[in-house]
């Protein structure tokens, strides 16, 4: 089984879509409003998308932006979403997908990579740590109600 990893192309947005929604369990992502994302993503330059295929069919999919921070030269890389088609879990795809935005990291002279996954997530969890990821913080969030109710 040979995975290729590379940067996302249009006409694979809507297999993202699927994992997205089926791995991650984020059941907002829609075709149209990730092509509009994507849109304004490649538009801001500091963001990248990359797919694994086998066969020409996406099985997995990383998501990562370039972040700046006063204290760090070249900033670091957040990695914003990772899945693999659950078919392909176990067979090395997430830890490719890793090196694969590990090099790219290198490659930018960034040294940092971050990344948040939902507390009840524990194979997540078990997952980033044997790839060499430490637990060192908490992720907080807050939605904010943009009505006026």
């Amino acid at each position: 089984m040979e995975i290729k990893i590379r940067e996302i192309a249009a006409d694979e947005y809507s297999e993202v879509v699927v994992l997205w929604n089926d791995v991650l369990g984020v059941h907002t992502v829609t075709d149209e409003n990730f092509r509009v994302t994507m849109e304004q993503m490649i538009k801001a330059g500091n963001y990248k998308t990359f797919v694994a295929l086998l066969e020409n069919h996406v099985v997995g999919f990383i998501s990562i932006v370039h972040g700046l921070a006063v204290g760090s030269e070249n900033g670091y890389l957040h990695i914003t979403g990772l899945a693999v088609r659950k078919e392909f879990q176990r067979h090395k795809v997430g830890t490719e997908l890793l090196r694969y935005t590990e090099n790219y990291a290198k490659d930018s002279r960034i040294s940092s990579i971050i990344l948040c996954t939902g507390m009840k997530r524990t194979n997540a969890h078990a997952f980033y740590e044997h790839n060499g990821y430490d637990k060192d913080s908490f992720c907080f969030d807050k939605i904010i109600n943009l009505t006026n109710e």
